[in-house]
């Protein structure tokens, strides 16, 4: 497993509500979903790692494939 780096995230009080009731809509913890969000956008933004765990399609995912 690749080793992880913790960081110190602020938000606003209604950003992490948010987030919150969010992850729990996708069975996730607000981390993993904090993770997940950065993920796709990193894919999204074509800056993701080709062949790594980051292209992999995402797990727990209430949308449709694209």
């Amino acid at each position: 497993m690749a080793e992880r780096k913790a960081i110190l995230l602020r938000l606003r009080p209604e950003v992490i509500a948010a987030l919150q009731r969010w992850a729990a809509d996708e069975f996730r913890s607000v981390n993993g979903q904090i993770e997940f969000l950065l993920d796709r956008s990193l894919r999204e933004a074509g800056r993701a790692r080709r062949g790594a765990k980051d292209a992999a399609p995402d797990s727990g995912s209430r949308e449709p494939p694209k």
